[in-house]
């Protein structure tokens, strides 16, 4: 089985893949702090709980933070008697190399997310990505991942509203049902959910007019299916993409050891 990780500044992401298919998939809080024995308690105590009785002989991790990285390597190492795969470090190869500025390190999330983005859907592609930032990344014809947008994620700028000004409240993210809104929770919401959808519209069509030419366009994230049900600039909404292009890279790495 392979322990597929995907650690982002929010949440850290446990699927078990068995070859075929996804057997589980598990949350916890992201804390650079969390010791090897505390994520395999942790793994333990859910695997029991879902009746799940597999065997971790393989591993590969996704990090944007670089923190984590250590305690998760000892965990694979100590409890699951492998050595992972993590994206972005020696040892870990990608089908294609991102095309970038000289010395620029790409986020881990997103090259993974352009290695399952080509796999499914070909080239001359855009990811959008919902995650604590809000990323746009651009794949080329041959699957490079040739550069992107990085803005503000939803729930960070809600976070900053309610910081910045003392009085608006903390408020969670909804679709609001309409535009102009009668009390202060509505208009931050309103706020919020059409200026997402407005911005992502906006950059796409940068995108695609920098580009010069029709670019498919993929929404991964949490909050994905929320914004697609107002705009049509998605093609697909997808919440498995990363793990999925976790998968591919360990399976392109394998094939490489055994060539």
């Amino acid at each position: 089985m392979l322990l597929a990780i995907d650690c982002g500044n929010t949440n850290t992401v446990f699927s078990i893949w068995n070859g075929s298919e996804f057997l589980a998939t598990m949350r916890i809080a992201t804390d650079h702090k969390r010791t090897a024995d505390e994520y395999y308690v942790w793994f333990q105590t859910l695997m029991t709980l879902k009746k799940l009785d597999v065997t971790i002989r393989e591993a590969i991790i996704s990090s944007t933070v670089p923190r984590v990285v250590f305690n998760l390597r000892v965990l694979c190492n100590r409890y699951f008697d492998c050595r992972p795969y993590v994206v972005g470090k020696p040892g870990c190869e990608l089908p294609v190399a991102p095309r970038v500025d000289q010395g620029t390190t790409v986020g881990p999330d997103r090259l993974v997310n352009t290695v399952a983005g080509f796999n499914r859907h070909g080239g001359n592609l855009v990811v959008v990505d919902f995650g604590t930032a809000t990323t746009f990344d651009v794949v080329d014809t041959d699957g490079a991942y040739i550069g992107g947008v990085i803005a503000p994620g939803v729930n960070l700028s809600l976070e900053a509203l309610h910081m910045a000004a003392a009085a608006l409240p903390h408020i969670d993210i909804a679709r609001p049902a309409m535009a102009i809104g009668t009390n202060t929770v509505a208009c931050m919401q309103a706020g919020v959910y059409w200026g997402y959808i407005g911005l992502v519209e906006g950059i796409i069509r940068q995108i695609r007019a920098e580009r010069d030419r029709s670019m498919k366009v993929i929404a991964t994230g949490g909050l994905a299916p929320l914004f697609a049900q107002d705009t049509e600039i998605f093609d697909f909404v997808e919440d498995d993409l990363t793990m999925h292009g976790l998968v591919l890279i360990h399976r392109y790495n394998k094939e490489l050891e055994t060539a």
